[in-house]
């Protein structure tokens, strides 16, 4: 059975991938964040995926346990406008996130990187998602973060829990982007590599 590892630390995206009921490990590359000068969000989401799949340290752990494996690695950048939106790691940041989506459409751009070490072979995409918030109250707000605390979500919310109550519409091709794997494509990708799925 092909080995599969999760380029990540992501409790969200491991659990998404266990939705497609084969094995997997569960690596954290460590990779600079950092936006390049004049990188667009799409740019970046898209350039951060791809680092974290071809990480030495990431190759070291796959040799440690099988001999070849397939990476899966992704990235979400939201914005509104062109202003990035990370994770907001305490709760004023969250409100201030909150604050300046209200009412607005906000971008998630996530990526997904596909690579079969034995091969070399590397499957990419990119899903984009427009979320539209409803005008929010700061009483809301607070509420909400109280509730769900998103601290560690891009954009300050979980859409698969309470934070849907934020929202008046989500445009997507694939409803798990937003909660951070691409799964369709990502199907996609495995089977393009050779894995059968289902």
């Amino acid at each position: 059975m092909q080995v599969l590892v999760l380029a990540s630390g992501s409790q969200y995206r491991a659990e998404l991938l266990g939705r497609l009921n084969h094995p997997f490990e569960q690596f954290s590359p460590d990779i600079d964040e950092s936006p390049h000068l004049g990188e667009s969000p799409k740019e970046l989401a898209t350039r951060l995926a791809e680092n974290k799949a071809k990480t030495p340290d990431l190759d070291t752990f796959v040799a440690s346990i099988a001999k070849s494996a397939i990476i899966i690695a992704s990235d979400q950048v939201a914005a509104v406008n062109s202003q990035l939106l990370g994770k907001p790691g305490t709760f004023e940041q969250a409100s201030k996130q909150l604050c300046a989506m209200s009412g607005k459409t906000v971008a998630f751009y996530t990526s997904l990187y596909l690579r079969d070490t034995a091969t070399g072979a590397a499957y990419q995409a990119l899903d984009t998602t427009r979320a539209t918030l409803r005008t929010l109250s700061e009483e809301e707000i607070q509420r909400y973060l109280e509730a769900d605390k998103p601290l560690d979500c891009a954009g300050s919310f979980k859409v698969e829990s309470l934070g849907i109550s934020l929202f008046d519409s989500v445009e997507s091709q694939d409803p798990t982007a937003l909660v951070g794997l691409p799964m369709i494509e990502l199907c996609k990708g495995l089977r393009a590599l050779g894995l059968d799925v289902p």
